[in-house]
């Protein structure tokens, strides 16, 4: 009788008690701002905003791992050198922020690399850090950039669906995390996990910005450094963790981000079953309020009640810009430097559209109602072989997609054509080089 009445008391304890973390359980991040440019300031607050999250909240540098571009903080369209801000009036999120890949370093090699533990491919690269989780670990991804129907931008080249999700299949099978969770910042993110991209049984749990056919967008325009400081999605995903901490679930928080990111359509991709775990399992756990306290400093005391005002999609943040720019100038001179500017991003971008127009017109033999089926349509890509080596070529004969950002923009087109029974891979090809052969 004792000894059953011991283990229903046994039982029932257990069953009360939360389960503690496996003793040999690390937390692990790599963060990337795939960008370049001032224009693109909000990427790199964004990515630099989220070391400060995992940082203060107990993950050490040594298990964060860190790419962007470094050119903003000290660039000299920056009035404030050495800062970065993500939000109006916010304070410095560029301080410690490890710089583990600058530069020409930020690649989708190197990235793919790090992130599968390949630490022989990095030897004299940067920092050299590359994940070394195990299977117990948890392991969090944030990737901020431009995107297109099936690819992501670093500054000089893409990375594509494909190969992004090959890589976390191989860190799957190398049983480098026991949970990893991926946030993605981009245009068209949904399409780098949709359908069968991302299995639903590897125990990664990713969410996007935006579903696979819109943008996403920027806000938190700032006159003074004249320029957008972040964009939504990220923006509240990272204000309502230095509001509430790290103790909501993953579907909590994921929750909240969809509801107050009214200009796109936030996106939950992968294994769900373990979405009611705590964001601190990928975040970090540390808490008390000093922590809270000391992140409430670079949010935004109206997060909750704003959802970025300012909101503009991310193919329109320059014209923005240069908007803003022009009115707000304070001589003739910056005026007419800002109109002149604006003048020549708008050629640029018809430029940029007659090509594609002259390519998709190209490939389909001067048929009228196909090339306008083509540049208005919307399709995700499942013939990756044709839509990468399309990109490819397209960098390489017509406008570099990953430095052009409204080049990036009619990756759609190629990726349509792809996807139609009217075109091959090598009547595309022909096509952007007859095009772009001047």
């Amino acid at each position: 009788m004792f000894l059953t009445v011991m283990l229903v008391s046994l039982a029932t304890l257990a069953a009360a008690s939360p389960v503690q973390p496996d003793a040999e359980s690390k937390h692990w991040a790599v963060l990337v701002a795939g960008s370049a440019g001032y224009f693109n300031y909000r990427h790199q607050a964004d990515v630099c905003h989220a070391y400060q999250i995992l940082h203060t909240h107990g993950i050490p540098d040594e298990r964060i791992i860190v790419f962007m571009m470094d050119d903003i903080a000290k660039s000299s369209e920056n009035p404030t050198k050495g800062i970065i801000i993500n939000k109006l009036n916010g304070t410095d999120v560029y301080h410690g922020v490890p710089k583990d890949y600058t530069g020409r370093e930020v690649t989708p090699e190197n990235f793919l690399n790090v992130i599968t533990g390949n630490k022989e491919a990095m030897a004299g690269i940067g920092s050299g850090k590359v994940l070394e989780s195990g299977p117990n670990d948890h392991v969090f991804i944030n990737f901020v950039d431009h995107g297109a129907p099936g690819f992501v931008g670093f500054p000089s080249k893409t990375l594509s669906a494909k190969e992004l999700n090959s890589a976390l299949e191989k860190m799957h099978t190398k049983k480098m995390y026991k949970q990893l969770v991926f946030y993605m910042e981009a245009c068209e993110s949904g399409s780098m996990f949709e359908g069968n991209l991302l299995p639903k049984n590897m125990d990664i749990f990713a969410t996007t910005a935006a579903n696979a056919h819109e943008s996403s967008y920027a806000c938190y325009y700032d006159k003074y450094r004249r320029t957008f400081l972040g964009d939504v999605y990220s923006i509240k995903w990272m204000e309502d963790t230095d509001r509430v901490g790290t103790s909501e679930s993953l579907q909590q928080q994921f929750q909240t981000v969809k509801e107050q990111t009214k200009s796109s359509h936030v996106q939950e991709f992968g294994d769900l079953k373990f979405d009611t775990e705590a964001i601190q399992e990928f975040l970090g756990g540390a808490s008390g309020g000093h922590v809270e306290q000391q992140l409430k400093r670079i949010t935004s005391p109206d997060a909750i009640k704003d959802y970025c005002a300012d909101k503009v999609s991310s193919p329109n943040v320059p014209l923005a810009i240069l908007y803003n720019r022009m009115n707000d100038a304070k001589t003739v001179e910056e005026q007419k430097e800002a109109r002149v500017m604006l003048a020549e991003e708008l050629m640029k971008r018809n430029e940029i559209a007659g090509v594609m127009k002259r390519i998709v017109d190209g490939a389909s033999n001067a048929n009228g109602a196909l090339t306008e089926e083509i540049l208005n349509g919307k399709t995700s890509p499942s013939n990756f072989d044709c839509a990468e080596a399309a990109v490819d070529a397209f960098s390489a004969h017509c406008y570099n997609v990953g430095q052009v950002d409204f080049a990036f923009r009619q990756v759609y087109a190629l990726v349509n054509m792809c996807e139609h029974s009217s075109f091959n891979t090598t009547k595309i090809l022909s096509s952007i080089a007859a095009a772009c052969q001047n």
